[in-house]
């Protein structure tokens, strides 16, 4: 009975991640010469800051070089599509605001898969993932996050702090 309710429940949450890159989002690119995307210029002549809504800055995405994750200590990654439903920000947004809370120290990785296809394929990610990681050991808590983001955030939470806990 309990696999059955298992069975069940996972394909729910794979019906719901299926449907994630339904979702138009409005694009929003940051000016040229953006203080907060383009870091690697050497000399600022003039500050611009981004448009609110920017998506290079504000979505937590950033390049591949900005991703590397440290392995040798406990990190919270999540992969994403470009397009993302309500469901996908609310897995993110639970996942940051759980470790702002608690874990200061813990950092956390949002990355787009779309565009970081070679960290994508290392951590043999297809879709939208988010697993906790230290190590060799990555536990995927994707199904539940998609679950509990919306209707019980504090059961995401929860299960954050657990997984966290024990790789600490």
């Amino acid at each position: 009975m309990n696999k059955l309710i298992y069975t069940f429940l996972t394909i729910a949450a794979l019906a719901t991640m299926s449907s994630c890159n339904t979702k138009k989002q409005e694009s929003k690119e940051c000016p040229p010469g953006c203080t907060k995307c383009e870091t690697s210029v050497a000399v600022k002549t003039e500050t611009k800051e981004c448009p609110s809504g920017c998506t290079k800055c504000e979505s937590g995405t950033s390049s591949a070089t900005n991703n590397k994750i440290d392995n040798s200590k406990v990190s919270v990654v999540y992969f994403h599509a470009t397009r993302r439903c309500a469901t996908c920000e609310a897995v993110e947004e639970v996942t940051k605001e759980t470790l702002a809370e608690h874990y200061k120290e813990v950092p956390f990785h949002s990355i787009n898969r779309e565009e970081e296809k070679e960290l994508a394929k290392k951590y043999k990610v297809e879709w939208q993932t988010l697993m906790v990681m230290k190590g060799d050991k990555m536990v995927n808590i994707t199904n539940e996050a998609f679950m509990n983001a919306r209707t019980k955030p504090e059961k995401l939470k929860a299960l954050l702090q657990s997984t966290i806990d024990s790789m600490l």
